[in-house]
């Protein structure tokens, strides 16, 4: 048993992978079977409150990390972490949009979420994989992941992103055509029966609720395309890749709810984020052709980084500081 959980899986021991799927699920279980036992609405006290634990839980790890695999390991986490953070923010805006679509009340959508990370994990778990592979087969795969992020990183700062089309979203028109759908919510039940106005009998439906989920998920492997890639050009450790990722998403459900409310004063973090994906994507060019295959250093990636979003945080804050809380 001791040599089966000390042998590597994809370059790190299988029991730092056992801890942080057993965290993981402790983490779930806390939030399905006592923060969210009764239908109720998260004031945005709570959710501050929540987030800052999740948060203290994700930092707690890095510093695990940073003692059991060394100071480089926890700077690419951290640096991981703080990015995809970010990205999750920039995300809260597309979340709430699907939720006002359908119509969904706040007391039901931090379940919704919750389910949601489920299906996160195995998402982004299987693109991770997928990205793994590919750089393992060939290095060049990171050329095209830094090439896209400064593409993207550009088009961002051009003002290229655009609003998303729920009503002709092909996941809701597929489903919406291959599965009874009820006009109205069932309460948090995401599957209810109910009785085919043709034929009399009682049929499966899917409610507004499912659907909210399924396009969650929907939207996260479109904003995956962007995280994953990003992760990648600061490290090729899966592990590191992977965990930093999670933790980040995990606590974005209880931040939902807080800054849900306020998000038109994150006007600047776009901006800020475009320079991040610019600077991600630039340094793996600058590693390998500038430092003639050096390593960029971490401690400077990780500065910068922390830097630039902190910066796109408080300019916005500063410069809406007049606004009301809620926009």
């Amino acid at each position: 048993m001791t040599e089966l959980l000390t042998s590597p899986f994809l370059g790190t021991p299988a029991w730092f992978w056992l801890a942080f799927l057993a965290l993981v699920a402790g983490l779930t279980a806390l939030d399905l079977g006592l923060l969210n036992r009764r239908d109720r609405d998260m004031g945005i006290g709570e959710s501050l409150r929540l987030s800052a634990f999740y948060i203290a839980i994700a930092v707690a790890f890095g510093a695990w990390i940073w003692l059991e695999r060394g100071a480089d390991a926890g700077m690419k986490y951290y640096t991981g972490f703080f990015i995809e953070k970010a990205l999750s923010i920039d995300n809260i805006f597309v979340i709430g949009m699907i939720f006002s679509f359908f119509a969904i009340p706040s007391r039901y959508q931090y379940r919704a979420l919750v389910w949601g990370i489920l299906g996160v994990i195995v998402l982004r778990g299987a693109m991770i994989a997928a990205g793994a592979a590919l750089v393992a087969q060939a290095h060049w795969v990171l050329y095209l992941f830094a090439a896209f992020l400064v593409f993207t990183g550009i088009k961002m700062l051009r003002g290229g992103d655009s609003e998303p089309d729920l009503a002709n979203n092909p996941a809701i028109r597929w489903l919406s055509a291959r599965m009874n759908v009820t006009p109205e919510l069932h309460g948090q039940r995401f599957l209810v029966r109910v009785r085919d106005a043709r034929t009399g009998r009682l049929v499966r439906a899917a409610t507004p609720l499912l659907l909210a989920l399924v396009v969650i998920n929907v939207a996260d492997l479109v904003f995956a395309i962007d995280s994953v890639p990003a992760i990648f050009a600061i490290t090729t450790d899966t592990f590191i890749v992977f965990t930093s990722n999670i933790m980040a998403i995990l606590g974005l459900r209880a931040l939902y709810f807080a800054l849900s409310a306020m998000i038109a004063r994150f006007e600047y973090l776009k901006v800020a984020l475009a320079g991040v994906l610019v600077f991600i994507g630039s340094k793996i060019f600058i590693a390998d052709f500038v430092l003639d295959g050096g390593k960029f250093p971490p401690l400077l990636s990780l500065g910068v980084t922390f830097g630039m979003i902190g910066a796109g945080i408080g300019w916005s804050l500063w410069k809406t500081r007049g606004l009301p809380a809620t926009a």
